[in-house]
């Protein structure tokens, strides 16, 4: 089977970059014949080209796996398109027409475009297990904190916490530092902050976990405080985010939730991201819905599919007129 993995840029570290390198890193190793294609390419498109997987040079593919909405015309016709929906605020993370079958990455997702109509199904974000593992031990007490959130506001209000817990704090923004290999800061830490991806590679590499950001595209302040197994499966119905908290956290609230560390729930996470979040499993998660959806064509009249097919190409002229007559198409499809 040949796939193509498909991401609008992959220019630096992120959530869905992340997710496309972990999807290729498995798929390769699975045997699977695997291209990319991106708008944009960077830092993460290198590594995964140095894996062997090469950029798009056919017509066809078998499956598209998508990540983001605005390169799914550009991919129309050249195979069944699973598109993943990452969140439910970014325009690019929306549903596309295109696509012939959605995945949404929490129960937040699903409801999200399932309100628009469209037949989804939730697979959460796939972790690969092989890089993020636990490398030293945690300790008995709390003594360092990693923030991966994604705000100085945010880090300045860990940084106090961590302060006044007499604990090292360290930190890793994607948007200023950049930092690829994160797995070995995770593994310098026994508890990590963040929201979303974050968390579950922490939950992967063995650490505890406190959810909590301030994001700067809404300016909210988001998240759970301590995960431990009692909440961990709330928590993963919105991503780790908790974006309409009723009492956000603030320093204070924060600072007791840091302190509730408790080195077993290391353990606890691992395991819980072998049995839930293991990329290998998730990825054949995709397979099975691909081959599911290729038994339910079968039972489709040929007529029925052609009307269908009719339909996306002239949503599809529709969508490159529109953008050439803003002058906008060149910025959509800058990729070699």
């Amino acid at each position: 089977m040949n796939i193509l993995l498909a991401t609008h840029h992959l220019e630096r570290t992120g959530g869905t970059e992340a997710f496309t390198y972990a999807m290729a890193t498995s798929l390769k190793r699975q045997g699977y014949d695997v291209e990319y294609f991106c708008a944009k390419q960077g830092k993460v498109s290198e590594r995964i080209e140095s894996l062997g997987i090469p950029f798009l040079s056919r017509k066809r593919y078998d499956l598209i796996l998508l990540n983001h909405k605005p390169i799914a015309d550009r991919l129309c016709g050249k195979g069944t398109i699973i598109q993943t929906c990452h969140g439910v605020i970014p325009e690019i993370e929306q549903p596309s027409r295109y696509a012939d079958i959605w995945v949404g990455v929490s129960e937040e997702v699903r409801k999200h475009v399932d309100s628009l109509g469209l037949p989804v199904t939730t697979i959460w974000n796939g972790i690969d297990c092989e890089r993020f593992k636990p490398v030293t031990q945690l300790h008995d007490r709390l003594t360092t904190v990693l923030s991966l959130c994604q705000s100085e506001q945010a880090h300045a209000v860990v940084k106090e916490c961590c302060e006044h817990l007499n604990v090292e704090f360290l930190r890793a923004d994607k948007q200023m530092d950049d930092v690829w290999e994160i797995e070995e800061m995770m593994n310098r830490a026994d508890l990590v902050v963040g929201i979303g991806r974050s968390l579950y590679d922490a939950m992967a590499c063995g650490r505890a976990i406190v959810s909590f950001d301030i994001r700067n595209y809404n300016g909210q302040t988001s998240g759970y405080g301590y995960l431990s197994s009692e909440n961990v499966n709330e928590a993963m119905t919105d991503n780790c985010v908790n974006r309409y908290a009723s009492n956000p956290l603030d320093a204070a609230s924060l600072e007791r939730e840091i302190a509730k560390y408790k080195k077993e729930d290391g353990d606890f996470f691992r395991q819980f991201a072998l049995r839930n979040l293991n990329i290998d499993v998730q990825s054949q998660r995709y397979i099975q819905l691909y081959n599911e959806y290729l038994e339910k064509e079968k039972e489709i009249p040929p007529l029925d599919k052609m009307k269908r097919s009719v339909r996306k190409k002239a949503h599809q002229l529709y969508e490159w007129q529109k953008y050439f007559f803003q002058g906008k198409s060149h910025l959509r499809f800058s990729a070699k």
